[in-house]
Formats: structure tokens, C-alpha cells, sequence
């Protein structure tokens, strides 16, 4: 059995739905809408359904941290094109061995970042999601996810700042200017959100490489990983669909697990 796999990933976060065309395990073209408009996530998966549907193993699979909106989206699509959805976490594991508290329940889209991760290099690795909340997570040469930390993302932190004061403005997330100092209510805020997150991260890679004894390679992936470390030399590579990769990781180990299960 070919375990390329032809494949809608759909990856449903808080805000944004993300999805993706794989054709013989290559992702080809992405999307990312709000997820309050799935007609627009429908229009722009028909042409890809389309294209793949009569390719073997053609599937849609899903993974998301919010059931609501996950249980919206795959009640359209499943609709919409009469077939089934197949949720990652539900109807297959993520191939990613864990070492967490007992009775620990983890976010589907760490576990598909560090199994995508680790698939692609095989070796100890931390990875950063920047999007609504900002996570750091480590994965040990055995290919183990430890956890890691999590803490609000950018415009959760400015909006916190906007919503909870008398005072400080409502001011979008962007790159602050090259002036050390913020030397506008706004500019002070878009400043210290952004250097925070960048300290943030530094401190626990550190953190993780002193337990580990080594450097372990770093990889960015989330809405906001470009803005934050392009310019980072602590970050060794982005990949912006990592959690689409993941779920491609999930479905080609699937794969192998149907084939080995076959008769000889």
C-alpha cells in the first residue's frame, strides 16, 4: 500500500480554520479562513476535492482545539461532499510518544507539531506555535513530546492590556521600529508584547537545552511565527503549515499500520 497520502488536511483553531491539499503526500496550496465563514473554507476545498477524489486513499481529516467550531466544520464538509471526516486524536492516534502527568489532556495541534517535526529531522527538537496562545514545546531524540510551556499570544496580550485598563489603546500586533524606545502609548505596548514573547522563548530554549544537555535544533510555526522570528537567529527554521504536516504524518502512519496489518 502506497502510503503517500492523498489528502484535505483541516486543522480548526480558536479563531482560523486552516486547511491544505496533499497529492502523493506533497502539499500543494493552502488556505486559512475565519471560522465563522465556512462557505468560503467550502469554495476554495471543492476544486481541491475535485482533483483528488479519485486518487487512492483520498480522505479529508481533521484535527482541532475547538470541538464547536471542529464539530461545524466537519458536519458541512462531510455534507457538502458526502463523505466521511476523519478526526485525528479520535479516529487514528498522532504518532508521538508522550511523557506527561497522568490523565494529562493535550492539545491535538502540539502533539501533530511535534510529530511533524520529528518526522522530518529525527532528532531532539523544540517547537514554537505562535497564534492565539504562544506554546514551546520540547520532543527528545526518541521522539518524545515532554510538554513545554504556554502563554498568551500577541493579540491576546494587547487585547488583554485594552480591555482590563482604564487607558491603553486598542492597537494591532505588528513589528515595533527600530527605536529602542517606545515613545507612544501604542508603539510602547506593540514593543514590549513583542520582545516579551522573544524573551519568552529564549529563556525556556535555554531552559530545555540545559536539561538536555545540548542544543536542540528550534522550529517556528503559527499566525504570528513569521512577525516574531524571522529575524531570530535562535530559530533555526519556520514552516507556517506544520500542523498540516502533522496531520499528513498521522495519516501516512495510518497507512503503514493498515499495510502491516494486511495478510502476507
Amino acid at each position: 500500500m502506497n502510503d503517500a497520502p492523498n489528502l484535505i488536511a483541516i486543522n480548526v483553531g480558536n479563531t482560523r480554520t486552516l486547511a491544505g491539499v496533499f497529492v502523493g503526500g506533497t502539499l500543494e496550496e493552502t488556505v486559512r479562513e475565519p471560522n465563522d465563514d465556512l462557505p468560503a473554507l467550502v469554495k476554495r476545498v471543492t476544486p481541491w476535492w475535485d482533483r483528488i477524489r479519485t486518487l487512492p486513499q483520498a480522505v479529508f481529516m481533521l484535527a482541532s482545539v475547538n470541538d464547536d467550531a471542529a464539530n461545524r466544520v466537519a458536519a458541512t464538509v462531510s455534507g457538502q461532499f458526502a463523505t466521511e471526516v476523519y478526526r485525528v486524536g479520535t479516529d487514528l492516534p498522532v504518532p508521538i510518544g508522550e511523557q506527561l502527568d497522568p490523565e494529562t489532556i493535550t492539545g491535538v495541534d502540539r502533539l501533530l507539531n511535534a510529530a511533524a517535526a520529528f518526522a522530518v529531522i529525527e532528532q531532539a527538537c523544540i517547537v514554537i506555535d505562535a497564534g492565539t496562545a504562544v506554546t514551546v514545546d520540547f520532543v527528545d531524540g526518541e521522539g518524545t513530546f515532554h510538554g513545554g510551556a504556554i502563554a498568551p499570544g500577541a493579540r491576546m496580550q494587547l487585547r488583554a492590556m485594552h480591555e482590563h485598563t482604564a487607558a491603553l489603546p486598542d492597537v494591532p500586533f505588528e513589528v515595533p521600529d527600530d527605536d529602542p524606545f517606545g515613545r507612544s502609548t501604542a508603539r510602547a505596548m506593540q514593543r514590549g508584547v513583542y520582545q516579551g514573547i522573544r524573551g519568552l522563548v529564549w529563556r525556556l530554549v535555554e531552559q530545555y537545552a540545559e536539561y538536555y544537555g545540548a542544543y536542540p535544533m528550534v522550529i517556528a510555526t503559527g499566525g504570528d511565527a513569521e512577525v516574531l522570528f524571522a529575524d531570530d537567529a535562535l530559530v533555526d527554521r519556520i514552516v507556517p503549515d506544520l500542523t498540516l504536516h502533522g496531520i499528513a504524518t498521522a495519516a501516512r502512519h495510518a497507512l503503514r499500520v493498515d499495510d502491516a496489518d494486511l495478510p502476507k
